[in-house]
């Protein structure tokens, strides 16, 4: 039995000046710096054998955060992968949250920011995020379970999300509901190929 941890990067900049950042590469804030080192700290006596991690900074940052605070890993393997990145927000990047919503109503950017398959403008929907993200979790993840790593992933609340839809099976309709906070790991268990969430 192998252990599967995903977490979402600590709260960025940009989460704290509520805009939209998709792959805007911002830093972690002080506070997302102590959510990755609580998270860490909680982690600390997990062996992980290789770390997954987007092409971006705020979770290349959350995951050598946690790594600094393990008592058992040693140096081992980080892997940096853009299909792992936040889905990208379009004409919305950079853009005040509250802001968008006084200017195209409130529905409409819950509608964007919340539903599987409708894409902000010129942006990604997280139908389309899964398109990039559940495959390389499928080719690159999986056989480092199966060869029996423990495997820590940090990355976004988006890839995330359509990462956790894949191994819980959840719907479409219900994924719009799930939300992934920052900085708390997600505990998985792999045993005989099967994914299970560990409470």
């Amino acid at each position: 039995m192998t252990e599967l941890v995903l977490i979402r990067h600590g709260q960025s900049v940009w989460n704290a000046a509520n805009r939209f950042t998709g792959w805007t590469d911002v830093e972690l804030s002080e506070k997302g710096e102590i959510e990755a080192a609580t998270a860490g700290e909680q982690l600390a006596d997990v062996r992980f054998d290789v770390v997954h991690t987007s092409a971006l900074i705020r979770a290349q940052r959350t995951a050598e955060i946690v790594m600094s605070n393990n008592r058992v890993s040693g140096e081992i393997p980080t892997r940096k992968d853009e299909r792992l990145n936040e889905r990208h927000y379009g004409d919305l990047q950079g853009l005040n949250k509250a802001e968008t919503a006084e200017i195209h109503g409130t529905e409409q950017v819950h509608i964007w920011r919340r539903s599987f398959d409708v894409p902000p403008p010129s942006g990604e929907s997280l139908e389309m995020t899964a398109d990039r993200t559940i495959p390389y979790f499928v080719e690159e993840i999986i056989p480092d379970l199966e060869s029996g790593m423990n495997v820590l992933v940090a990355a976004h609340g988006n890839s995330l999300r359509s990462i956790v839809m894949h191994i819980e099976g959840i719907s479409p309709e219900d994924i719009t509901s799930l939300e992934i906070p920052t900085g708390i790991p997600l505990h998985y268990e792999f045993d005989n190929g099967e994914i299970i969430r560990v409470e």
